[in-house]
């Protein structure tokens, strides 16, 4: 039998400001769900790599250039989940510092905006249940993956990346344990200079250590979160 099956990708794309995390949606400017907010995302062109695919997405759509995008799952056991086609959507996911980011609608999308994940309303498709997967894959990579790297700016307070991880996990953490444990890794450091905020006593600054993460990547990390 002859196949009448479209191939799509849609990125989940995180950012992280003020105590919140927020994803990226569009509002499409094309089709029957236009009315709708959606994740960035398309149809795949015919010879077209789908990592190339996802990231030509974005930039016509949201006008972001995303380096790294892990893949998180294939969507189409739901074979109503778009009612012009029978299509399977595979999506990725991307963690990225959204204060440096300089979004915008582009080609193919009406509007893009932040939205924080506590608030997403109902999306077009099933566009929810890739967010809500996304989620669970982020909470799952704390445990052996620094995910601050791409989320904080290159210098932050060390409260930064304890509210960050108390905003993923949605629990209160140990923050005593926790800065014990994440220093002793090596892979956050000092960066010898003050916090130039008037309110208060001025605080330390921090960065990672990509080089020290990057040598324990290959070892193995396995970082276990105590909580409050």
């Amino acid at each position: 039998m002859l196949q009448h099956i479209r191939i799509a990708v849609d990125a989940v794309v995180f950012g992280y400001r003020e105590g919140k995390l927020y994803v990226l949606l569009i509002r499409q400017k094309f089709g029957t769900e236009k009315a709708y907010w959606a994740l960035p995302g398309g149809l795949v062109h015919d010879n077209e790599p789908l990592i190339d695919a996802v990231k030509r997405e974005l930039q016509e759509e949201t006008n972001v250039a995303v380096n790294y995008l892990e893949q998180l799952y294939t969507f189409g056991d739901d074979t109503a989940r778009d009612s012009r086609n029978r299509v399977i959507s595979v999506a990725y996911f991307a963690l990225i510092d959204s204060s440096k980011t300089a979004i915008k609608a582009a080609t193919d999308a009406e509007n893009v905006q932040w939205c924080a994940v506590s608030e997403v309303p109902p999306l077009a498709f099933d566009h929810n249940l890739i967010i809500s997967t996304a989620f669970v894959r982020l909470k799952a990579k704390l445990a052996y993956q620094p995910v601050g790297f791409d989320l904080l700016p290159q210098e932050f307070l060390f409260s930064d990346i304890e509210n960050l991880y108390c905003t993923i996990l949605q629990k209160d953490i140990d923050r005593r344990n926790f800065r014990k444990k994440i220093m002793s890794f090596g892979i956050v450091e000092e960066t010898g200079t003050l916090s130039d905020k008037r309110e208060g006593r001025p605080a330390k600054l921090f960065r990672f250590n990509k080089a020290k993460y990057k040598a324990m990547e290959k070892e193995g990390f396995h970082f276990e979160i105590k909580f409050a």
